[in-house]
């Protein structure tokens, strides 16, 4: 851990114990750090650094202030930090839930958000200054419809000239190779970097297992199925960020990036339908054998960006406009092929070919003004306009058994926002106040002409306020009120309908957005050795986009209404300890009682669980470091009004030391759920026309090892716009993080 010489009660004990000190040359001070240019002679104090500090709207750890971090990667950073957990497969959650955007810098990077397991867990720690948890962000983005965000930022920029570059590589025993690049460099007032990256799938690596066991409750009839499939590919991702100080007070930056990826999604199976336990039940209704691939399934996503920010002669002031285009593109083929059939079953072909072709595009417009009002106020106004297109192309042959179905729809949406913000800041006390108002307009279409197109205006106001009160210089009390929208994607608004042997679903073109509501109580104290946080909060909504998942007989049928009304009560907890100078010892996790319900069915679904995360770091002789981590879940926590989800663990170890000057070199080896084969998921069905027991196993033991190496001498990174664009209210959409 970093240490500095705390200067005032050096000079004091220094001067009590009559010891004389050597004249310093000069004392600096920068990013709440303290160093000297000359050593003291005499008694030193050293105290830890404090890698967490909390402001108003968010939680941020000091990465370059954790000395592991020049070693060490990005996911293994995240493990650390307050309100996010990640298990050994580098699934991240962030306040206990998937329900989060990642920024990098402050604005939304789609690359990062949908494929953070192989953009973070390749790129080093030391390319990043801090990150951040946004538990409750202004009014200025408050509408966007996630749980939290995690913020990524960079490296500052610097007045050094040069060249830096970082290279990462990573293999597992399963065969996924993964490589990270990086290149930073400038000349004159022009900062360039360039990214990329590589993360291959293997075959072994990508088996899944699963059987379910359903009984319908209006025939008694028990089907039964098991699947194994497989979904090799590779992923490419990698941006381009620019910066320009055309002078003190105006910076001009732009970036572009995006990923692609294509996969063999692969497999096969069995399904039977048993009838009641009343008749003979070794005798099936029906039964068949079924293939099934999709060799032509891609997905790509891009994003430009420009921001110009203007300073003016006033400290703090500052005007920004921003523009934004983002695309995504999903092309999907999978062909499904129906063998052995025995029985009556209700399906009269033997052969499908699905296609899909979806495409979203969106504008972004904003316009952003901070103005300091005096000592410890400021306010922040804002305007911002979105353009989203959404269409797609369905179709399904049925190979001359039956019509071919084609669907084509086309929805489109406008959103005209304004936002005020107040913001106070004084020695004891922070607070910010915010209101955002929102207007929608959506329009949905058939070019097809098999439906009439449709019009929904939508009018929205979003309030936020945060209160903060430093009780002393190690405690800290936060409570916070906000409000988030939840817009549907073009997947929940498809209108398409995909028909497989046990299963007919649909999109539903009049979804509207739904709001939800979130209370929360933080509190928090860094210690030289120990940091606690301890946060109790509350969320509901009513009229939440929810699936409607109905059976007919022995068949399901799945579609989207605003039907869903969702509580949940947590209790948040973070400890980091450091017993001994070589020993840190970590313990995160999230315990939530959640309770959904469908008013129309009387469905209601609840349950406590608890999501947890322990690691142990231990330095070793010869400059080695032990990491030992468990994770997982107890209890069952419902995921929708329908299905509850069982508990269940994993747990990581790794090794690692560096080498060359500055520790430029550095190897690690690493393994996950060494005993177990597979990682094993339950979850079961409590409401609706049907039971369901569902189990899963996901590849559980690997064993892998990673070589870094830095180069080049540059500390500047990109600079970038203090303010920039974040749209992330769209659920069930082809732009949605999984």
């Amino acid at each position: 851990m970093k240490y500095w010489k705390i200067v005032c009660l050096s000079l004091l004990m220094a001067a009590k114990a009559g010891i004389a000190m050597a004249q310093t040359d000069s004392l600096k001070m920068e990013n709440d750090s303290i160093t000297w240019d000359q050593q003291l002679e005499g008694i030193e104090v050293k105290a830890q650094r404090q890698l967490i500090k909390q402001e108003i709207d968010r939680i941020g750890y000091d990465v370059q202030g954790d000395e592991e971090s020049k070693t060490q990667t990005v996911m293994d950073m995240l493990r650390k930090v307050p309100m996010v957990t990640v298990d050994g497969d580098d699934n991240i959650k962030v306040k206990g839930n998937s329900n989060f955007k990642i920024y990098k810098n402050g604005h939304y990077d789609p690359s990062l958000t949908k494929n953070a397991k192989e953009v973070l867990k390749a790129m080093p720690a030391s390319m990043v200054k801090r990150i951040e948890v946004i538990t409750d962000p202004g009014a200025r983005e408050d509408a966007e419809g996630v749980d939290a965000i995690l913020n990524i930022v960079m490296v500052d920029g610097s007045k050094f000239d040069g060249v830096t570059g970082v290279v990462n590589l990573y293999y597992n025993t399963l065969n996924h190779p993964n490589l990270y690049t990086s290149l930073t460099g400038k000349i004159g007032k022009l900062l360039l970097s360039a990214n990329y990256g590589y993360g291959g799938m293997a075959k072994r690596e990508t088996e899944n297992i699963n059987d379910v066991e359903r009984t319908f409750l209006q025939t008694g009839n028990r089907l039964l199925s098991h699947r194994e499939g497989s979904n090799p590919g590779g992923i490419h991702f990698g941006d381009i960020n620019a910066s320009y100080d055309i002078d003190s007070l105006n910076l001009l930056s732009a970036s572009f990036g995006g990923y692609f990826y294509k996969l063999n999604v692969q497999g096969e199976g069995w399904t039977e339908l048993l009838p009641s336990s009343g008749e003979d039940g070794r005798s099936p209704l029906y039964s068949y054998n079924n293939k099934y691939w999709m060799p032509g399934y891609s997905h790509q996503s891009w994003n430009g960006r420009v921001d110009f920010e203007h300073k003016t002669r006033r400290e703090g002031e500052r005007l920004t406009l921003s523009y934004m285009l983002a695309l995504t593109r999903q092309h999907t083929d999978q062909e499904n092929e129906y063998v052995i059939l025995k029985g009556d079953r209700p399906f009269p072909y033997t052969n499908t070919l699905q296609t899909e072709r979806e495409r979203f595009t969106e504008y972004t417009f904003q316009a952003d003004w901070l103005r300091p009002l005096g000592k410890g106020h400021q306010i922040e106004i804002g305007a911002k306009y979105i353009y989203r297109n959404n269409n797609s192309h369905n179709t399904q042959d049925y190979r001359d058994a039956m019509p071919e179905t084609d669907y084509q729809f086309e929805h489109t949406t406008r959103v005209l926002a304004g936002y005020a913000d107040y913001i106070l800041n004084t020695d004891k006390w922070s607070a910010r106040a915010g209101l955002r108002y929102e207007y929608s307009f959506m329009e949905g279409s058939y070019p097809d002409g098999k439906g009439e197109a449709f019009r929904q205006r939508l009018s929205d106001w979003v309030p936020q306020a945060s209160v903060k009160y430093q009780m002393t210089e190690t405690q800290s009390l936060k409570l916070n009120y906000t409000t988030s929208i939840n817009r549907p994607g073009i997947s929940y608004l498809n209108p398409a309908v995909v028909v497989s042997p046990t299963i007919i679903q649909h999109g539903n073109p009049q979804l509207v957005s739904s709001h939800s509501q979130r209370l929360n109580l933080i509190y928090m104290f860094v210690g030289n050795r120990l940091t606690l946080q301890l946060a109790p909060g509350f969320q509901f909504s009513n009229g939440g986009i929810a699936s409607i998942q109905t059976a007919e007989g022995d068949i399901r049928y799945l579609t989207y209404d605003n039907i869903q009304r969702y509580r949940r009560a947590t209790f948040e907890q973070y400890v980091q300890w450091k017993p001994f100078e070589t020993t840190t010892l970590v313990f995160n996790n999230t315990l939530r009682y959640e309770h959904y319900a469908n008013p129309n069915l009387d469905y209601r679904n609840f349950g406590w669980s608890d999501n947890f995360y322990v690691n142990l770091t231990q330095k070793l002789p010869w400059r080695l470091q032990l990491s030992l981590s468990a994770y997982g879940k107890i209890g069952h926590n419902p995921t929708n009004v329908y299905y509850k989800m069982h508990g269940w663990y994993g747990y990581y170890a790794s090794l690692q030391r560096s080498f060359l000057k500055d520790d430029r070199l550095t190897v690690r080896i690493m393994t996950n759920d060494p005993f177990d084969r597979y990682t094993k998921y339950v979850d079961e069905a409590v409401n609706g026309d049907f039971r369901d027991l569902g189990t899963s196993w996901n590849r559980g033991r690997q064993f892998a090892i990673s070589v870094s190496y830095r180069f080049g001498s540059l500390k500047a990174s990109v600079k970038k716009a203090a303010r920039s664009i974040e749209n992330d209210d769209v659920v069930g959409g082809i732009t949605k993080g999984n």
